[in-house]
């Protein structure tokens, strides 16, 4: 049979004669232009909202840049967690996002621990006691009970230890402080601690502690240890404040006749140099001290044989002179 006009071998893939063809590009052509209208990029619209998206990312990108490190500290950077290097005082610039950490560590500031007490307004998370009661009571090489507060300073010496050996190297000093005074407190007795060994258990306690830290790779340096309050526990208190106050009496005694017996040395020395003229001073000192006491004097002269006439023997006074 002969071919008929509009056979479906020349419609289009639809086999509908080439009516159809048109009306299917249409719609795909109306699906993509609404396409591309959603699309951020796509208009005047869309193409703000993209560059308002870019200008944020690049001052996100700037501000995560660039930072500054005080002119007491210096700034350790990691980059994805592996260190990169140790960055002085100044402005620095980094890479964004998260790539590079910096980490400041205040290695030319002074800080410290309190134990037993705490300083009202400090900004060092390790500087106040946990348990002010536990921390400051301890006993004594004579077994004795004794609740000793004090203070230690230090300085951040070594940032890559601090950061990196210890996980946390504050709250680790923290121990070793502690357990280093306690030993240094029990090899001596209280009336020491209390009184005169207050200085020798601060030498002895900063040498250790600086040889522990050092040891555990701390990266801190300890100046100072400083006793504050040293007393007896309290129901016992009072008698060991009467102790102690008998043993100042008593060193102040000590002092004031060690200066009379320096005195007397001084003088002796002077009167076996010439003997006359120091018994004559030592004469006019002694009258010049006492006559002022006397209400009535009289003064005679060698030649006087009969003094009572002179004396003043009136009975309403009682018959003194």
């Amino acid at each position: 049979m002969p071919p008929q006009s509009g056979d479906g071998n020349q419609g289009g893939p639809w086999g509908d004669g080439g009516r159809r063809g048109p009306e299917l590009e249409e719609l795909i052509r109306q699906g993509q232009d609404r396409l591309r209208r959603m699309m951020p990029g796509g208009g005047p619209r869309g193409g703000m909202i993209l560059l308002i998206a870019c200008l944020v990312l690049v001052a996100l990108a700037a501000w995560s840049a660039v930072y500054t490190v005080p002119s007491d500290s210096v700034a350790v950077v990691q980059r994805f967690g592996r260190y990169l290097e140790e960055v002085q005082p100044g402005l620095h610039s980094k890479l964004p996002f998260g790539i590079d950490a910096v980490t400041i560590v205040p290695v030319r500031r002074q800080l410290k621990q309190e134990f037993g007490f705490a300083t009202p307004g400090g900004t060092n998370p390790s500087q106040y006691p946990r348990e002010t009661e536990k921390e400051t009571q301890m006993v004594t090489g004579d077994l004795n009970a004794a609740l000793v507060e004090w203070v230690i300073q230090y300085r951040l010496s070594d940032p890559l230890r601090f950061l990196f050996m210890v996980r946390e190297p504050e709250q680790t000093l923290r121990d070793v402080s502690e357990s280093v005074m306690r030993e240094v407190v029990g090899d001596r007795t209280v009336d020491e601690v209390i009184t005169v060994g207050r200085q020798d258990i601060e030498v002895e306690a900063l040498a250790k502690m600086q040889a522990l830290s050092n040891k555990y790779e701390l990266g801190i340096s300890i100046d100072q240890v400083q006793l504050k309050n040293v007393n007896p526990p309290g129901p016992v208190q009072a008698s060991f404040n009467e102790v102690n106050q008998a043993q100042q009496e008593k060193e102040k005694l000590i002092n004031e006749a060690e200066g009379d017996v320096s005195r007397f040395n001084a003088v002796l020395a002077e009167y076996l140099k010439a003997p006359e003229v120091t018994r004559r001073r030592i004469y006019l000192e002694t009258m010049q001290e006492v006559l002022p006491s006397l209400r009535s004097k009289i003064i005679v002269d060698a030649q006087t044989r009969q003094v009572l006439p002179l004396l003043h023997l009136d009975p309403a006074q009682g018959g003194k002179p």
